[in-house]
């Protein structure tokens, strides 16, 4: 005989379900694709009226408090920057992820892990390691995967670094085979282009160079900016910090209970419009929790210090879920603060030491490649001494020019080359 306490736990557990069909996609999509995302479930449900969250005013969206900064020309200027772009870079990675470039599961994993896990110019600087643990899968099958990228579009996106960018834009040129063995050469030693120069495809060679992207998300990064954040954080009247979710552009959920005929399909149709609406709601409770915990570990980063060490396996011991899971629910979402418009994945840094975060270190090093003499640039060796003396930490040269190489900087000889051609 079942008991009322039983009937009552199918019903609850059989909601949640339906619940957390609805809630990946929706967690996983941007602000500005939520509409997409909730398509397949709105319009098969006749109860379901949906109003769209950007048909309002777009200034009374954002906090003032969060506008409001030192570092931004004005609040108009700001404003304009949120203005919605119809497909990002991200969205338009997501439509390759499939087959045939990925077939399976596992490669539809790595390379989601790849996307979440590029840098402002497009490389990929994932912990590769790290990835390939969690899945028992070995680095050599994760790297074969990751290859891949070489065939998605824009060509050169999740390259490690400007070489292999080059060399995945190279494959898909229109260039002679007797001149294509050379740009591989050069590519490989783009210190010693020089040495290249009388080869007789060498100017060839240069007008192919010269046509590839650089970064690979050039075409992108104007409308990166463009984004609208799914959380703002800004100082109070009394100097509290504040979390606030950006409300006003999540869709409202009108639900006709009372749609005029009573049957077994409406009701059902009623249950799951019930369960989009509790989809939504966890969604920004999810995100808000996400928020509350990146105030908690990067407190100093709002008041002007630095990003400090802070992995996905914490935010993913905190949820109860693996870090590829956290991963792709913090893509394509973004914080605005006082400090600008950031990626919430830019909160999420590894540690050179236990005060330290790879991320402070690289913003180190952009700051000094800015102000460094162009007649006699920095070595690796020099900025190594440099920043072990400004962090107190013990790095290794290879480290410095990894770093350098994910931020898309030159080493010191072609960077002196460049400024001898004014670039």
């Amino acid at each position: 005989m079942t008991t009322l306490r039983e009937t009552q736990r199918v019903e609850v557990k059989h909601k949640l379900s339906n619940t957390l069909r609805s809630w990946l996609p929706i967690l996983h999509s941007s602000l500005s694709d939520l509409g997409e995302a909730m398509a397949p479930f709105v319009e098969a449900n006749p109860v379901i009226e949906v109003e769209s969250g950007y048909e309002e005013n777009l200034e009374v969206k954002i906090h003032d408090r969060a506008i409001s900064s030192s570092v931004s020309n004005s609040k108009i200027q700001y404003i304009e920057a949120l203005t919605i772009q119809r497909k990002t870079l991200y969205d338009i990675l997501d439509e390759q992820l499939e087959a045939p470039l990925f077939p399976t599961p596992i490669s539809q994993e790595i390379s989601s892990f790849v996307v979440a896990n590029l840098n402002e110019f497009g490389f990929y600087e994932g912990e590769t390691k790290e990835f390939c643990k969690q899945h028992a899968i070995d680095e050599k099958f994760f790297e074969q995967t990751r290859l891949r990228f070489a065939h998605v579009e824009p060509i050169g996106i999740g390259a490690k670094d400007l070489a292999e960018c080059f060399l995945f834009q190279l494959d898909s040129s229109e260039i002679s085979d007797e001149a294509y063995s050379l740009a591989v050469e050069i590519i490989n030693n783009m210190q010693d282009i020089h040495n290249y120069a009388k080869h007789e495809h060498f100017s060839e060679v240069m007008h192919v160079l010269g046509s590839f992207k650089n970064p690979p998300n050039i075409e992108y990064q104007e409308e990166s900016r463009q984004i609208v954040p799914d959380l703002m954080i800004y100082f109070d009247a009394d100097d509290n910090i504040e979390v606030k979710l950006n409300n006003a552009y999540y869709p409202v959920i009108k639900i006709d209970t009372n749609y005029g005929v009573e049957h077994e399909l409406i009701s059902q149709k009623i249950k799951e419009a019930k369960s989009l609406v509790d989809a939504l709601d966890m969604r920004k409770a999810t995100l808000y929790k996400v928020g509350l915990m990146i105030v908690e570990y990067q407190y100093d980063f709002f008041r002007g210090g630095q990003i400090m060490p802070l992995t996905l396996q914490t935010l993913a011991d905190e949820f109860g879920h693996n870090p590829s899971t956290i991963s792709r629910a913090i893509a394509n979402k973004y914080i605005a603060c006082n400090r600008g418009t950031f990626a919430m994945k830019e909160f999420f840094t590894t540690a050179i030491d236990e005060d330290v975060s790879n991320a402070a270190i690289k913003e180190y090093l952009v700051s000094l490649i800015k102000v460094e003499s162009r007649e006699r640039p920095l070595s690796d060796i020099k900025l190594l001494g440099i920043i072990e003396e400004k962090f107190n930490v013990k790095m290794v040269r290879r480290t410095i020019a990894k770093y350098r190489k994910q931020l898309n900087i030159a080493g010191s000889s072609e960077r002196k080359k460049l400024y001898q051609l004014g670039i």
